[in-house]
């Protein structure tokens, strides 16, 4: 038995002759796969440098708290005011992602699976909300209630300036699920209820987790609204550290915390996230769901999402209109001319060098699969999850030791933007880069084109719509940061951000209206270019 030799083993161990090799048959020769070949320096020093200013501010973070020893640093993390901050932090992230878990599922339900009249409609003002930054809508909401100051505050800007987070995935995979699995599930007795509970619900939770943890993430970092509502998180707080001492460390401990929170905040979220997933085998059924009738509900469903769109979208907007009408005696047009072009000086400016910088981290990570290649992605995505007023401390830290020079200068400034938003330039580099056929390249190399000659005349040209649509969105981004504009824009010189900052902290609600206003103008449109393009 261990001697017999079956036909097909003959085959498997004769040696492939020329016109016979897997190559031949399938004609001519295959492109070399991605990572087979040894990246060129011309991408792996500008991806090199990129990864460098990543992990810079994280790094002299953390050797900024340490510097009067571990001991100092465990005393200031572990004090009874620090221990209060992660309470309320922790607490404001945990009401906020539950009650946007409920407003994203229950509306995206709603206009995907139910007969809801205006359903489209509503699917669009549910997500409007991103192109308004919250703290212009913790303005509005002060403006109009001023006893909404504190937690109530926070709670209800947050909420509903995040939750599209959680409503964009989860319409989106109620799209894609196979309707014959609730029907299956009707069919055997179950109710509309159970099917969605039993059937449904288990396949939204991966996307509802996705958009959980980015809402968790936003709260951490965020300042301006919390700082408008007078709630004291650990971004208020490292501010107030930073601006009412001449000792800085305490705010750099602070600063380490938070980055910690964040990171064990996305550990847990992958730890838990589980290897389970739902899939359909084959291309599945075509047709849409059938629709669910809401008959007596009807009503109860509009006036919900009624009251969602008009709280997160019509009231900030409605807020703006009143104070753009009344009380602007007093407004400075110098001022706001003067803080607009800066805006979009810096936020041009800033948008180019990222994109420069990340279109050869973009051009490895798509072309080039090895392990440095990896690891250079990885590096440039450590300021993702890290809040701005952190990257804007350690920055200060840094210069001021190292390079005075640069100490509230406007390098430093678009240094800021490059570590917070060198992600989001990144991901369109590389999804516009594996879009474009890479046998062109190798055509190109067997025309004796060096790398510079690929990447200029083939890589370039065929992925410069995505990269300009990254560029667009890095823009968007960068026109609306605040904290880290706030600690290291250069002295006299003010964004739109932080002239609102100083107007509402003044309590001039009317003289903050234009530069809120101006914001969302500014923020819509590349939006709205972005949102026809795709």
């Amino acid at each position: 038995m261990k001697n017999r030799v079956t036909e097909q083993d003959r085959v498997t161990a004769a040696p492939a002759r020329t016109g016979d090799s897997p190559r031949a048959r399938r004609g001519g020769f295959p492109r070399p796969r991605a990572g087979r070949r040894t990246p060129p320096l011309v991408l792996l020093l500008p991806a090199a440098a990129a990864a460098v200013i990543a992990l810079l501010p994280l790094g002299y973070l953390g050797v900024r708290a340490l510097e009067r020893g571990t001991g100092f640093a465990l005393d200031i993390a572990l004090e009874q005011r620090t221990l209060e901050l992660l309470g309320r932090s922790l607490g404001l992230t945990a009401i906020v992602v539950s009650a946007s878990l409920v407003l994203g599922i229950s509306l995206a339900w709603l206009t995907v699976r139910t007969d809801l009249p205006g359903r489209k409609a509503f699917g669009v003002l549910a997500t409007l909300p991103l192109a308004v930054p919250s703290y212009v809508a913790a303005f509005t909401w002060i403006s109009a209630a001023p006893s909404l100051a504190g937690l109530a505050g926070a709670c209800v800007t947050l909420t509903f300036a995040c939750f599209p987070y959680v409503y964009l995935p989860v319409a989106a995979v109620l799209r894609g699920i196979d309707p014959a699995q609730e029907e299956a599930a009707r069919s055997l007795g179950s109710g509309a209820w159970r099917a969605f509970r039993t059937v449904t619900l288990p396949q939204l939770r991966p996307a509802a987790a996705g958009g959980a943890i980015l809402v968790a993430l936003y709260v951490l970092s965020d300042f301006g609204s919390v700082s408008i509502t007078r709630y004291d998180t650990f971004t208020r707080a490292i501010h107030t550290s930073y601006q009412a001492s001449f000792d800085r460390t305490p705010a750099a401990v602070l600063g380490c915390v938070l980055v910690a929170m964040t990171v064990l905040l996305v550990a847990a979220e992958h730890r838990t996230r589980g290897r389970a997933g739902h899939a359909r085998t084959g291309r599945g059924s075509a047709r849409p769901p059938v629709r669910l009738r809401l008959g007596a509900w009807t009503g109860p469903a509009l006036a919900w999402c009624t009251a969602v769109a008009a709280a997160s979208v019509a009231f900030p907007l409605l807020t703006l209109g009143y104070w753009l009408t009344v009380g602007n005696s007093g407004f400075d047009g110098a001022k706001f001319w003067s803080a607009t072009l800066t805006t979009l000086t810096v936020a041009a400016v800033g948008a180019l060098v990222t994109t420069l910088l990340a279109l050869p981290v973009g051009v490895l990570s798509a072309r080039h699969r090895g392990r440095l290649a990896r690891l250079l992605e990885q590096s440039v995505y450590a300021g993702h999850a890290v809040p701005g007023i952190t990257v804007g401390l350690a920055l200060v830290f840094f210069a001021v030791r190292y390079a005075y020079p640069l100490y509230q200068e406007y390098p430093l400034l678009i240094v800021a933007y490059v570590v917070l938003f060198l992600p989001v330039a990144v991901g369109a580099a590389r999804a516009a880069v594996l879009q474009s056929p890479p046998v062109l390249e190798d055509v190109a190399r067997s025309l004796g084109r060096g790398p510079i000659g690929v990447l200029r005349e083939v890589t370039v040209p065929l992925a410069a719509p995505g990269v300009a649509a990254g560029a667009a969105l890095t823009f968007v981004v960068i026109m609306k940061e605040l904290p880290a504009t706030l600690l290291l824009r250069p002295t006299g010189a003010d964004t739109l951000a932080t002239r609102l900052w100083t107007e509402t902290g003044a309590g001039a609600f009317a003289g903050a209206a234009p530069y809120a206003a101006a914001i969302v103008l500014l923020a819509a449109v590349p939006s709205y270019l972005l949102g026809r393009r795709s």
